[in-house]
């Protein structure tokens, strides 16, 4: 498979990304059948509940939302499967302890992040498990040139910080460089234009490695607002002018910039 669009198909994805998942852990050795998801709110649509359902695996489910985590404690799928859940704001002072209370550590099989905000510096802190396969959301809007992502904000909340919701996370850019330094090969994203996907080196197997051009997937969806919190649906270019000049911080260079 050349790209792992071609894998994509959605049951509980927001996007292809069921598809290229189960694709991930064919080829991928994976020997421990735990995940973990941040930023899942009421797990209705996400990233491991197909692997839950249709390969029984365990795993963490972590949501800053009292609202959310109730939910998924009422839902069946909660005493089918061996699920916990936990109500907290993830931050990076307190996911490494978030992870080890939960009772798991070590080589885990797949890691998915999407918290819309401190991303990049997330990933960063965790040295407390080992995932096999990380998929991450990264910010297309930054575009490809520069490692770039927000400047930590424990508190960071993406509608609070700049009205037009498209100022959060990181470039993939930024991610490739983390995933590097973590021991992590870029193996393509999603056509969505959100989600990349990351594999330890040693548990590439027969996989590509894909340099970040041909990776990158421009996202097309139009979810930005005014500043009355109406959508005013900025496509292309329109949506960067949005942010331009807001600050960014440079993880190749350790100084801040604007975009």
């Amino acid at each position: 498979m050349n790209n792992l669009t071609e894998a994509e198909f959605k049951v509980f994805s927001q996007s292809g990304d069921d598809g290229i998942i189960q694709y991930l852990i064919h080829k991928v050795d994976v020997s421990n059948k735990v995940f973990i998801e941040f930023g899942v709110e009421n797990y209705v649509e996400s990233n491991t509940r197909f692997l839950l359902k249709n390969d029984n695996w365990s795993g963490i489910l972590i949501d800053g939302g009292k609202k959310s985590v109730d939910y998924i404690k009422t839902d069946e799928i909660y005493y089918q499967h061996n699920l916990n859940v936990i109500h907290s704001f993830i931050t990076a002072e307190n996911i490494n302890q978030l992870i080890t209370e939960s009772g798991i550590s070590g080589e885990i099989g797949l890691l998915s992040i999407d918290i819309d905000g401190n991303d990049y510096w997330i990933w960063k802190a965790i040295n407390v498990v080992q995932p096999a396969i990380v998929v991450i959301e990264y910010n297309s809007v930054m575009g490809i040139e520069r490692p770039l992502t927000i400047p930590y904000k424990a508190d960071f909340v993406r509608e609070k910080e700049h009205y037009s919701n498209l100022y959060f996370g990181a470039s993939l850019k930024a991610l490739c460089l983390l995933a590097e330094e973590k021991g992590y090969c870029f193996v393509g994203s999603n056509s969505y234009g959100n989600n990349a996907y990351f594999v330890k080196k040693e548990r590439l197997g027969p996989l590509k490695v894909v340099n970040l051009e041909e990776g990158y997937v421009i996202s097309h969806f139009r979810e930005s607002r005014d500043k009355n919190g109406q959508l005013s649906y900025l496509t292309g270019p329109q949506r960067y002018t949005c942010i331009k000049g807001l600050p960014v911080f440079n993880v190749e260079n350790n100084t801040m910039e604007s975009l």
